[in-house]
């Protein structure tokens, strides 16, 4: 097993954030320790974990992850923010945190699993004296208590939750919160979901990135000649598909019910091509994402469906002739 001092997972700098807020609720003292993560990107887990610790010793509360999981809001964990308001379903978004989770928890490595008529994703043992009841319970209410913020939860009815840890003395509250029944002293720690569950559509009433991909949609729309309901669906299916990884021709032409040939004749008689567009649709929302400090550079570049950082740097260079990161300071100063 991997000692203890070899270990670099990291977690999110929106974390810290969160037990930031969740100390202030509480009317706690910021500790130190929590004040010096607070303008860092990303910060060592085992930090983390000592700032759960320290807290846990401090009030010594009973299932404490849950609680601080019930301040969490989307500026907290990043990236997930966008990509599950994208989603259209509970599946869909259980996937795509399972594909981005590094990113926000690099605890350790989530493993999903299908079996009969369940779905499970649950995280793998983590180096000795690094995961702990209070590590494992925060990770998973995150997870939920996010979910809760773009779907009903009432209407997620979970099979059962499996923690690692013996069973504390309040088990009746872990089930309650999490409304199904919960078992401790288990292999690993992992959410088990009836398969039925995974098409539960998501409530349509707030979905703020749709609505900000739309109204930048519209906004490209107008400065192109001759636009045509064709144009203004296909710029819906590229902003889509970048957010799912499903952004090459043959995916958005057959979501608009053309061939990729109809769709390549339609751009060339607007004299476009459809790398061209795509790369509009992309430093479109490349602006908008760099002005969220929230959002990593990283980050961006996986929204945008660039593998590295470094392509989507080069690319945002030839856009703007400006890095990324200048780009987003001028802004900064623009409104200063």
């Amino acid at each position: 097993m991997q000692q203890l001092k070899d270990y670099t997972g990291s977690v999110y700098g929106g974390l810290g954030h969160l037990l930031y807020a969740y100390h202030q609720a509480q009317g706690i003292a910021i500790p130190e320790k929590l004040n010096k993560v607070q303008n860092l990107e990303r910060f060592d887990y085992a930090v983390w974990r000592d700032l759960l610790m320290d807290l846990d010793q401090k009030i010594q509360k009973p299932a404490l992850g849950l609680e601080i999981a019930e301040h969490v809001q989307p500026k907290h964990i990043g990236i997930i923010a966008y990509i599950a308001l994208s989603c259209e379903n509970l599946g869909e978004a259980l996937l795509r945190y399972h594909d981005f989770h590094r990113l926000i928890f690099d605890g350790s490595p989530l493993l999903i699993d299908i079996q009969n008529d369940f779905f499970s994703i649950g995280w793998n043992d983590l180096p000795m004296n690094m995961a702990n009841q209070l590590t494992d319970e925060i990770a998973i209410a995150l997870m939920l208590q996010f979910l809760k913020l773009f779907m009903r939860f009432e209407d997620i009815n979970l099979h059962e939750v499996h923690f690692h840890n013996p069973a504390p003395k309040n088990v009746a509250q872990y089930e309650q919160y999490f409304r199904c029944k919960v078992r401790f002293s288990q292999e690993k720690s992992k959410v088990i979901v009836p398969i039925q569950e995974l098409s539960r559509p998501f409530s349509q009433g707030d979905q703020t990135l749709q609505k900000l991909l739309m109204q930048q949609a519209q906004s490209l729309l107008e400065k192109l000649p001759n636009t045509t309901q064709i144009d203004q669906r296909l710029q819906q299916a590229i902003l889509m598909g970048l957010q799912k990884n499903q952004f090459q021709i043959e995916h958005v032409a057959t979501q608009l019910n053309l061939s990729v040939r109809q769709l390549q004749r339609h751009l060339q008689q607007q004299g476009s091509t459809y790398q061209q567009r795509m790369q509009e649709v992309r430093c479109m929302m490349a602006e908008e994402f760099l002005r969220d400090p929230h959002l990593s550079l990283q980050e961006i570049a996986l929204l945008l469906g660039y593998s590295e950082q470094s392509a989507f740097q080069r690319a945002f260079k030839q856009w703007r002739n400006l890095t990324p990161q200048q780009w987003r300071l001028s802004q900064i100063e623009a409104v200063s």
